[in-house]
Parts: structure tokens; C-alpha cells; sequence
């Protein structure tokens, strides 16, 4: 098929117009796919905003509350069972994320994040994490535990001696490491606020990049899309005088 434009034929070839539609198609979609996590992430920073708009006490028994929504809890660390989230980052500083666990007032236990600590001269030298055993009110986040992108391999089983350097663990693994089965339905996981005693650096913010990236990774895939279109639209064009078939 051949249309006559002007003193120009646009004659392509069809495996061409096929390859050039799919490669579009494709491009738009993953333009239209970054515009839905830019929707997701407005609504997570949005969240991550509103969480501190009002506090919530938590208990074994307090239902599940919303994610980032700011709490507060009495009872008292255990500083005997800590865990360290291995390779987590803090300023392109390698370090780990010090999980303490928390035995509510009245009965049941919560995770704590006290914070981010760096890597000593090596992994066999753990860092002193200690933290004292008294009765406190404490204040901070509520969040689920730290996940990684891909999960690759079989997890090695968490075993003592404490404080047990684990990568990515579950509340559920944790659990089963401390042989505690009375936890709060809450969350599964308080971030300290960073005024608060006996923690560590404290940078919270809602994860991954700020809804404006994804926008303009949008951006630059329709741009690819438009710029495909162009070169495949100039590309297919020639000289001609004959008439439009």
C-alpha cells in the first residue's frame, strides 16, 4: 500500500509498520505504567504525610491499623533478642537496620526499628546495640518489615547466638526465632521516631523514588514513542510523481 503526500510517497513495508507498532505500543504502555506508580507512590508519600495527623496506642489486641500511622506503646525491649537487617543503606553507607522486640504492657510483643548503625571493620564484629529494660512509652511508626525487590535463593534459618544478623526477614521468621506467638495484630513493625531515647540514625521516609521520577520516566517513554513514530513515518517517505495506489 502506497499514499501519495504531496511530491512524496509514504510506500511501507508491512513487516516494517508491524515492528514499529508493536515497539510504540510497547513504549506507551511502559509510559502508562510508570504514570500508575507515580499515582501509587503520591498516595504512599501522601500517607507517609498524614501519619503523625493523630496518634494511635497499640495493644495485642488493637486491630490493624494503616500503614506509617503514627502510635504509641508502653511496655519494656528485650535487649537480650535483638536482630540486625543486614546490607541496608544509610547515605551510600553500608550498615544495619538494629530490630529489638518490645513486650507490651499488657501482654503480647511488637518490633521495633531503633534505627540504622554502620557495618563495623567486618561482619564478625557486631556492634553493641544495647538498650535498657525499663518500663517506657514509646512513640513512632507503624510500617510492615523491610522486603527486598527480587528475592533470590532459599533463606538460611535464623539461629542465635544475639544479636542475629539476618537479610530481610519476616515478622513470622522472627517470631519463630524468639518462640513468641503473641504478637499484635497492630502492625508488624514501629519505626522509633527520632526523638526518641535509645535509638540510632532515624531518616524515615515513605520508600523508593518520590512520585515527580516516575512521572518523568513517563515522560521519556512517550518521548521514545513519538520519536519512533517520527523516524518511522520520515523513513517510509520517497520521491515520486506517480499516483496514489
Amino acid at each position: 500500500m502506497s499514499i501519495k503526500i504531496g511530491s512524496r510517497i509514504f510506500a511501507p513495508h508491512p513487516f516494517t509498520t508491524l515492528v514499529a507498532l508493536v515497539l510504540m505500543v510497547l513504549l506507551v504502555s511502559l509510559g502508562r505504567w510508570q504514570l500508575r506508580r507515580a499515582d501509587e507512590k503520591r498516595a504512599l508519600f501522601d500517607s507517609f504525610a498524614a501519619g503523625v495527623d493523630a496518634t494511635q496506642p497499640i495493644e495485642f489486641g488493637t486491630p490493624p491499623v494503616k500503614r506509617y500511622q503514627h502510635v504509641a506503646a508502653g511496655g519494656h525491649y528485650d535487649e537480650t533478642r535483638q536482630v540486625l537487617i543486614d546490607n541496608m543503606m544509610n547515605a551510600e553507607h553500608v550498615g544495619y537496620f538494629v530490630i529489638t522486640p518490645f513486650a507490651l504492657a499488657g501482654g503480647g510483643w511488637v518490633l521495633v526499628n531503633r534505627g540504622w548503625v554502620p557495618l563495623g571493620a567486618s561482619r564478625a564484629e557486631r556492634p553493641a546495640i544495647p538498650v535498657g529494660g525499663d518500663q517506657r512509652q514509646l512513640h513512632g511508626r507503624a510500617d510492615h518489615m523491610p522486603s527486598p525487590g527480587i528475592q533470590l535463593g532459599t533463606k538460611a534459618q535464623l539461629l542465635p547466638p544475639y544479636p542475629v544478623v539476618a537479610a530481610f526477614p519476616s515478622r513470622a521468621e522472627i517470631a519463630g526465632l524468639l518462640h513468641e506467638s503473641s504478637w499484635t495484630t497492630a502492625t508488624d513493625l514501629v519505626l522509633l521516631d527520632p526523638g526518641e531515647p535509645d535509638g540510632y540514625v532515624r531518616n524515615w521516609s515513605a520508600p523508593g523514588f518520590p512520585p515527580m521520577r516516575h512521572i518523568g520516566y513517563a515522560v521519556q517513554w512517550f518521548a521514545l514513542a513519538l520519536t519512533l513514530g517520527v523516524i518511522y513515518v520520515v523513513t517510509n517517505l520517497r520521491r515520486g510523481g506517480g499516483a496514489a495506489s
